[in-house]
């Protein structure tokens, strides 16, 4: 499974049941990352170790699409319940001094978004 194109999906998705079935394989991505962050942080704080290596970088750079689409949808994906070692990964990532500065803003990246579905949904204008 692509996890960012499922993730895409959600927001594409037209009415709640298509929704759901939308979210269901991005929640199951998700457990599947759980468990390889486990293996590969083995207990620190990132997936390469203490510090923000590759991976963090790969995956870091999605989160801000990720916490747009639970926003848009009034969804929770990275759930601190269902999949506490990636939320606690993705406070840390956001709150390194290496990342914070810029990580986009939730609600500005929102209003992107906005524009750039309406635009998707209407290429005339």
């Amino acid at each position: 499974m692509q996890l960012f194109p499922a993730i895409r999906g959600i927001g594409t998705a037209d009415g709640e049941e298509a929704k759901k079935a939308a979210i269901e394989p991005v929640i199951e991505g998700l457990a599947y990352l759980e468990e390889e962050f486990i293996k590969s942080s083995k207990g620190k704080n990132f997936f390469g170790g203490d510090k923000i290596g590759y991976l963090d970088i790969a995956f870091g750079s999605f989160l801000g699409w990720v916490r747009v689409t639970e926003k848009m949808n009034s969804v929770k994906l990275i759930d601190e319940s269902k999949t506490p070692n990636l939320f606690k990964w993705a406070e840390k990532f956001c709150a390194d001094n290496s990342v914070k500065d810029v990580i986009p803003d939730t609600d500005k990246l929102s209003e992107f978004a906005k524009v750039l579905m309406a635009k998707l949904r209407n290429p005339q204008n």
